[in-house]
């Protein structure tokens, strides 16, 4: 593998495929002592997602899901 004039590399195909990266993936790489490592990056999660995650499990009703959906459906 050569580095080009731009500071990148090519992974080679069966390496991208053994280890899941596909194109369009978001990548790190992290210093680890002498040694570089590619990794996946953690997407951050979003305020949405932070939002459903507080509110996972906090509804409280003895409605059934029939009952709740005509509700919401006017019906």
């Amino acid at each position: 593998m050569r580095l080009n004039s731009k500071g990148q590399v090519t992974i080679p195909a069966e390496l991208r495929r053994r280890h899941g990266f596909a194109e369009g993936d978001e990548v790190e790489v992290v210093e680890d002592g002498n040694t570089l490592r590619i990794v996946h990056r953690v997407a951050s999660e979003g305020r949405g997602h932070r939002i459903v995650s507080r509110m996972r499990g906090r509804a409280d009703t003895k409605m059934t899901t029939d009952e709740l959906l005509d509700l919401l459906r006017g019906e």
